[in-house]
């Protein structure tokens, strides 16, 4: 039906028609004609109770307003052209409820009131004076100097900002100083792709008023936040006008934003400037500049354009807040769903439900290329010598990552090898093994540059030269020497990227209001099913799946206080932004969020493997007796099994059975991998070497991955060496995984089956059990790895229990409480879900389960608690 036109529907009977609340939506044609307003207001009608009704432009500027349609409720905002006087007359008139106060839309057309009313609610604004030309001369003090202006007696040395007291006039302008080449940027209304010109002008304005201030160097970005209510804020940001004018705008035209993750200093400001001046739904201008957040600007009513998430938020809160100030009154039996500024509540696995407090989760990174790893003792003086720049001598090991430190390291293998080619005296100086020297310069001089591959060496000192066995004496005299140790591999695959997007997505649902699928606008008739399609078929990158809004709408009010740990591997820093990504339903590249999301905690250990000394005499004693016992060549005994699996860990007991003679089963595996060295060159052979491997990798390379494994797994001594267990296990879990279309109607594809079976099985023993089989080994190695980072679960923990406290973790911690004083209307102001992710590698992981399972922090009797150790127990590698 047709309101705008005449109001012959007020003589419908109500009670027939089924009651509704009547939202009226009265601004310019301009506005309510736009893309976003559509987008919400069609998700508007979708609630049951709400019908729209849009005010012509015709009726707004030529009937008078007792001739306006009715309305129970009023969204009506101010534009260029707008009669904002006679909606103010009309809503004295009907008295309807008002979503944006029409009197301060008066405020914030005029920038002078604007600041006024920012400093009074106590907003961080930029330093500025205001220039008032209205005023009789002698009440205005203001003089200009070559690279400064004095306004009523406060000086601002440039660059500077001159900004018109009208807020409508977009004509601001920066003015640099003379060392920086002087001139001025001229902002102003983007025009096609410019929204600002430089100018070689260098003076002010001298005709009109004007606001001074600071001008703040940020790093490039505006951020634009978009309320709707006090308690939900938006954030994108986008190129600063101000850096070179040319508006970044994306394939279909648009210009381009990027996610930002609001602090919860700011989160606040958005509540602030939402109350201050009154409006529901209001857009304002941060600056973020060392530390600092400022507003520099607000613009009233505005709405994001071209998000769903932000469509779906934004109809979906203000459904639920006119429905729940007008529903009682107009007697319709409306519910109220979960809102954001009720205590999150979740089921536990108890049945009870409970609030949710505090969410710490460890997560390891996500799928890898085969980490690789090759040793070689070194004796050359160019090696020492490295060293030594390095302050090896200090801690007796350097790690080398940067590119120009690598180039030493190929360099050197270079000349070594060059050395050896030529023979003679100079010969008998080099120890160094040629075969392993080719090896070194081979893999840093792969991919042809530096950047982006993970490839560290690290050089260890060895007083003695390096240990042959452990026992002997005579290693007393032998010269010192390096241990150079070379690791390449180990990248995040794409395959990883997406596990760790995808789990994001997943984790949202814990949170809570993480099960609802849809906004509470869905009639309830729908069948769940339908309901779930309709979600999953929006268009990727937006909600897929839509589950988890609430974790989304929580994370855009200042009640969800997140921070996200890395440690400083690539791998584990782009799984933590690709999680991020899927956490929070963020768009676009992995750097930016990386950059502005995810914390390196490479600084104490926390999340890095920089053990201690002690941990690693019980390290190297716990893998020697491990390795020992998998040499053996007989079947387990019964005693063996105890030896080997002292604390009964079933996935371990699995494997053991399956194993039966280690030796055996060694040698099976071996015989296996040289049959896959015979037949990767073949299939090498009949695919004329053309077929690409996963990731771009060589059939030289995966080649030269097996041939490494098989010399290695055997070596010279006729005894296996189990230390190679995970390595292999690494590359054939890899490759059945990967390279499964191309080996998959190969004669090798049996092999590897096989390979893969036999290996899982002698790995779910070693890998867990090198981190110690007794409980004693388990807890002090454990202790060595990760006490730092369970100080800091454990401090996570206990902030949640004590209350008002403001103990200091960072700087911009101490926001993080919402101050009682402002949040009138918020049930338990205090209260804040606290999410801390960590993301790391497999040691902490193994050793943080080690330390849940046997430091003995819940007594046996807990149900719950046996639950979750019979599933780590159950759990393999």
């Amino acid at each position: 039906m047709d309101f705008t036109n005449d109001s012959s529907w007020m003589d419908l009977d109500g009670e027939t028609e089924g009651k509704q609340v009547i939202v009226g939506v009265c601004a310019m044609e301009k506005k309510t004609l736009s893309k976003p307003m559509k987008e919400i207001l069609t998700r508007l009608e979708e609630f049951e109770y709400i019908k729209t009704c849009i005010f012509t432009e015709k009726v707004i500027l030529e009937e008078p307003v007792e001739k306006w349609p009715l309305c129970d409720c009023l969204i009506s905002f101010h534009s260029k052209g707008f009669p904002l006087e006679k909606s103010i007359t009309y809503a004295n008139l009907r008295k309807p409820l008002v979503i944006n106060n029409l009197e301060s839309q008066f405020a914030i057309q005029d920038r002078r009131e604007v600041y006024r009313i920012l400093s009074t609610a106590g907003i961080d604004l930029p330093r500025h004076a205001v220039l008032d030309r209205d005023l009789p001369p002698e009440e205005t003090n203001f003089e200009e100097q070559d690279d400064s202006v004095v306004v009523n007696g406060v000086v601002f040395n440039k660059p500077f900002v001159e900004k018109p007291v009208d807020a409508e006039d977009h004509n601001i302008i920066i003015y640099y100083p003379a060392s920086a080449g002087g001139g001025s940027q001229r902002l102003f209304r983007k025009i096609g792709s410019r929204s600002s010109v430089y100018s070689p002008e260098s003076n002010v304005r001298r005709a009109g008023s004007f606001i001074y201030e600071d001008f703040m160097a940020t790093d490039g970005t505006d951020v634009k936040v978009y309320t709707v209510g006090p308690d939900y804020a938006h954030a994108e940001a986008r190129k600063s006008p101000a850096l070179d004018g040319k508006v970044e705008r994306n394939s279909e035209g648009k210009e381009v934003r990027y996610p930002v993750i609001l602090s919860n200093k700011e989160k606040l400001i958005a509540r602030k400037v939402c109350m201050a001046f009154n409006q529901t739904v209001c857009g304002f201008d941060l600056l973020r500049a060392n530390g600092r957040s400022c507003v520099c600007d607000v613009n009233g009513f505005s709405f994001v354009k071209n998000s769903r998430k932000y469509y779906d938020d934004c109809s979906n809160i203000l459904g639920n807040m006119i429905l729940r100030e007008l529903a009682p009154t107009l007697h319709i039996p409306w519910t109220i769903p979960f809102q954001l500024d009720d205590p999150p509540i979740v089921p536990t696995t108890v049945g009870k439900m409970m609030e949710l407090r505090c969410v710490v989760a460890v997560v390891r990174h996500g799928d890898r290329t085969p980490k690789q790893k090759m040793k070689l003792e070194v004796k050359h003086p160019m090696f020492f010598d490295l060293f030594k720049r390095m302050n090896g001598y200090k801690v007796n090991h350097v790690k080398l990552k940067k590119p120009k430190h690598l180039q030493e390291v190929l360099d050197i293998a270079r000349f070594l090898i060059t050395e050896i080619e030529k023979g003679g005296s100079s010969n008998e100086v080099i120890e160094e093994k040629k075969s392993k020297l080719d090896q070194v310069r081979y893999i840093l001089e792969m991919y042809g540059h530096f950047s982006g591959i993970n490839r560290k060496v690290q050089l260890k000192y060895q007083p003695k030269g390096r240990p042959k066995s452990t026992s002997s004496e005579e290693e007393a005299l032998k010269e010192p020497s390096l241990l150079l140790v070379l690791k390449w591999g180990g990248e995040l695959t794409p395959t990883g990227r997406v596990q760790a997007e995808e789990l994001g997505k997943v984790f949202r649902c814990m949170y809570p209001g993480g099960q609802d699928l849809l906004i509470g606008g869905v009639p309830a008739h729908e069948t769940q099913v339908d309901r779930y399609t309709r979600a999953a078929s929006l268009p990727n990158g937006e909600y897929a799946g839509t589950q988890g809004l609430g974790l989304l709408r929580l994370h855009s009010t200042y009640r969800h206080d997140l921070k996200i740990y890395a440690s400083d591997e690539g791998r584990v820093q782009m799984t933590a932004a690709a999680f991020a990504k899927g956490l929070l339903a963020l768009e676009g590249e992995l750097t930016p969020i990386l950059v502005q999301m995810v914390k390196s905690a490479n600084t104490n250990g926390l999340l890095d493997n920089d053990c201690d000394s002690s941990k690693y005499q019980t390290l190297t004693r716990v893998k020697a007796k491990l390795h020992e016992m998998l040499q053996r060549d007989h079947e387990f005994s019964q005693e063996d099994e105890e030896l080997l699996n002292p604390c009964n860990k079933i996935s371990i007991a699995k494997a053991l059975r399956f194993i039966r003679n280690p030796v055996k089963c060694c040698g099976y595996v071996y015989d296996l991998i040289q049959e896959l060295n015979v037949l990767i060159p073949q299939i090498q052979e009949e695919n004329g070497g053309k077929q690409v491997l996963y990731h771009a990798e060589t059939w030289d390379l995966m080649a030269r991955r097996w041939g490494k494994l098989e010399k290695d797994f055997l070596p010279k001594t006729g005894v296996y060496d189990i230390s190679k267990i995970p390595d292999i296990y690494d590359c054939i879990k890899y490759d059945v995984e990967h390279n499964r279309s191309v080996l998959e109607n190969t004669d090798a594809w049996k092999v590897v089956v096989e390979l893969y079976t036999n290996v899982q099985n002698l790995a779910d023993v070693v890998i867990p059990q090198e981190y110690g089989m007794t409980r004693a080994e388990k807890l002090t190695i454990a202790q060595g790895i990760c006490t730092p980072l369970l100080k800091k679960i454990k401090a996570d923990l206990q902030r949640n229990i004590e209350d008002g406290e403001e103990k200091c973790e960072e700087e911009e911690d101490t926001v993080h409480r919402l101050n009682p004083r402002y949040s009138s209307g918020v049930s338990s102001p205090g209260r804040h879900v606290r999410t801390r992710l960590y993301f790391t590698s497999e040691s902490h992981i193994h050793s943080l389960l080690t330390v849940l399972t046997h430091g003995g922090l819940v007594d046996g009797q807990d149900e719950q608690w046996r639950r979750a150790m019979e599933y780590v127990s159950l759990v393999s590698e």
